[in-house]
This record gives structure tokens, sequence and C-alpha cells, in this order.
């Protein structure tokens, strides 16, 4: 088992520093190669919702990115304490997005690509999303990541 804590400011640019820390957990872990790029898109999409909608694009705030890798997957928590949401059912919807410059599919995503996705969000006090990707029973990597 193996515990990542990462704390950063709601800037863009950090969105790129969970993706390599998640993927250099996930890298220790029984995925391959394609497992790999799918829980980091999953990662951007959560880190991107905290900064672009739980913050609204502010620059001061904090996001927390939790990571625990042990023999059966690797769980995923990133918490924010900005806006929050309204309605979750509805922001889970896939082409919903608060904000009409974006397409709305960052659930979907995270949905689509983890084995786990729960949302906790309170108006005022922030979001958190939990995820959980299932590591390769077998052990062996698929072929792309041979």
């Amino acid at each position: 088992m193996n515990r990542v804590h990462l704390r950063f400011l709601s800037l863009a640019d950090n969105v790129g520093l969970a993706r390599v820390s998640v993927a250099a957990l996930a890298g220790q872990g029984r995925f391959s190669l394609s497992d790999i790029e799918e829980i980091k898109v999953a990662v951007s999409e959560a880190v991107s919702n905290a900064i672009i909608h739980g913050y609204q694009r502010r620059t001061d705030g904090w996001v927390e990115l939790d990571l625990e890798l042990d023999d059966a997957g690797l769980t995923i928590v990133v918490e924010d304490w900005g806006v929050g949401i309204e309605d979750i059912e509805q922001a889970r919807q896939p082409s919903y997005s608060g904000d009409p410059e974006r397409m709305g599919l960052g659930f979907v995503f995270m949905e689509s690509f983890m084995h786990g996705l729960e949302v906790e969000s309170t108006l005022g006090q922030g979001t958190r999303v939990q995820m959980r990707r299932l590591a390769n029973v077998s052990g062996e990597l698929s072929r792309d990541a041979q």
C-alpha cells in the first residue's frame, strides 16, 4: 500500500501536476498504460472542475488530491472548498455545464473510466469527489503496455 497527499492552488497549470502524480503512483500498481491514461483523464476532469467551477477560476483556492494504492486498486479523492454544486444529479448528466464554454462531460468521463464515483457537495462549502479504479486482477499488463 502507498498513499500520497497533495495540496495545491487552484491554478490551471496544476491539472498537469495532478496528472503526473496519479500516473506515477498508478505505475506502481497493476495497471496497463491504457488504464493509466484513463485514470489521468478522470483526475484531470475532477481537478479541472474544482478549479473552473468550484473556485470559478479564482487562483487563490486550495485543491487537495489524496491517492491510495492497494492490491485491489487505486482510490482518488479530489476536494475543494469552493462554491459547491447546487444539484449533483443534474451536474452528472451528459452535456450539462454551468459554464457555456464547457462541454459538460467531466462526470461522464469520470464515470466511464473509473469503477466507482461518489460526489458530495455543499453550497458555499465545497465539493468532494471520490473515485476508485480496480487493478488488473490477472496481474498481467494488456498488450498496449508490453
